[in-house]
């Protein structure tokens, strides 16, 4: 009851103000229902690794080396305005566009059975937290786990290694570049995870956490992401 008074209070002294057009926000968010409706939704996908496809499937990489994580829901193709709206988040402590895109994630997600037992936000090297102040995928995290009532685990695993930037490496390298970068607690007790990021690009982050995560005896690891690189 008190939330919801808060909540309503910031509303009136602080209407929500769209991050695209500036006009009026709609539903609590910061976005209004025209530019929510002009997003580059992304509709058609692999199942496995959300490449995008004429139509739903199973891709010709994913049918000749099928990834480690059984799913991969993406929200949006990484172009404009998501991808600006992202570099806005990772590089300008712009906060309230993770709560926007989290809560949009979420939407998608209200659906999606079996629900995991936890979510799990890709972690970032200790520098690199430093440097930036925050974690994205923690921040995306935390709206997406309010919203279906799944625990969160921001501890569960560790970047063991500050790796060169993934950008500008083909996937064969961005493996080769993530190789043991990532260590999983070992109380972790969990069958079904679902990893969260902002951005999949070939997917070899979460495929390096996700064999971690196998090894470390979970059974099931799905991933989410805000948007997929075509």
């Amino acid at each position: 009851m008190v939330d919801k008074w808060l909540k309503n209070t910031h509303e009136w002294l602080l209407p929500p103000t769209c991050v695209l057009c500036h006009g009026p926000g709609a539903a609590g968010r910061d976005l209004c229902p025209g530019c929510e409706a002009d997003l580059p939704y992304l509709k058609t996908a692999c199942q496995h690794c959300a490449m995008p496809l004429p139509v739903a499937g199973t891709c010709g990489a994913c049918q000749q080396d099928p990834p480690p994580f059984a799913t991969t829901r993406a929200l949006f193709h990484y172009r404009e305005p998501v991808d600006h709206l992202i570099q806005r988040l990772k590089f300008n402590r712009k906060l309230y566009v993770a709560r926007l895109l989290g809560d949009l994630l979420a939407q998608q997600l209200a659906g999606v059975w079996p629900r995991p037992d936890a979510i799990i936000p890709v972690p970032l090297h200790p520098l690199r937290l430093r440097q930036r102040g925050f974690n994205q995928a923690l921040e995306l995290a935390r709206p997406v786990a309010e919203a279906l009532s799944v625990p969160l685990l921001a501890q569960a695993c560790r970047r063991e290694r500050d790796t060169p930037a993934q950008s500008g490496l083909d996937a064969v390298a961005r493996h080769r570049n993530l190789k043991g970068a990532f260590k999983v607690d070992p109380a972790l007790d969990t069958r079904h995870v679902a990893l969260v990021d902002d951005v999949m690009t070939t997917g070899s982050t979460v495929a390096v956490l996700a064999q971690a995560l196998r090894r470390a005896g979970v059974a099931r690891i799905d991933v989410w992401v805000v948007a997929r690189a075509d």
